[in-house]
């Protein structure tokens, strides 16, 4: 895994196959990492949830993917493609950095190199919670915090921070979110693409007439 400031990603040729490029997800990441320092940490566990289930979360392969957002906040940040959405939403609101700090978090959880943790630490805090930080997120106890939280780092140094962000988005932007045209068109575009089960049937049923 690169250090902060160093993601570097090969380049894409023509006729790489699918499976080997940068998903669209991480390429949007990468376009943000000029406004958000610390962004390349969200997109490091985006990717990573892509890589573990091995496929894409388009809507023509996960179509009921709008659902499982509406089930719970949890299920949307599981979902690379619900976080875009729901970033493209909080972007509209102003509080974009609550999400990314949120996923920085779950990247640093996952961090074991003593040196990268260091490294992350102090990005997220100058990023997110410093006094001068440029996406700064609302944290109680804001005012207390300083510098010396990262004398000693360790996974959970942001734990309880996280949980503050995570209740706030869950009890606050991620409910008018579900109301949003952007959510409501996303499942209304779903539910198209998939159709009724009876024309389905009729169109899977004209196709074996046709091909016998």
């Amino acid at each position: 895994m690169p250090l902060p400031g160093q993601l570097q990603r090969p380049p894409i040729s023509e006729g790489t196959d699918q499976g080997t490029q940068i998903s669209d997800r991480a390429q949007s990441c990468l376009r943000d990492l000029t406004q958000y320092p610390v962004c390349h940490l969200a997109c490091v566990y985006l990717e990573n949830i892509h890589d573990s289930d091995g496929s894409s979360s388009s809507s023509h392969q996960n179509p009921k993917s709008a659902d499982k957002w509406a089930a719970s906040l949890e299920n949307l940040l599981e979902d690379p493609e619900g976080v875009k959405r729901f970033r493209e939403f909080l972007k509209k609101e102003f509080s974009e950095e609550n999400v990314l700090f949120w996923l920085a978090c779950e990247d640093f959880k996952k961090t074991q190199d003593k040196k990268q943790m260091q490294e992350k630490a102090k990005e997220i805090y100058m990023t997110f919670l410093s006094s001068k930080a440029s996406s700064q997120v609302n944290v109680e106890g804001q005012s207390r915090l300083n510098e010396t939280i990262l004398e000693e780092p360790h996974p959970l140094m942001f734990q309880k921070l996280q949980d503050q962000i995570f209740n706030l988005m869950k009890y606050d932007s991620y409910s008018r979110f579900l109301k949003s045209d952007l959510f409501l068109k996303h499942k209304r575009t779903e539910e198209e693409d998939e159709g009724p089960p009876d024309a389905q049937t009729a169109a899977k049923r004209a196709s074996r007439i046709y091909n016998t």
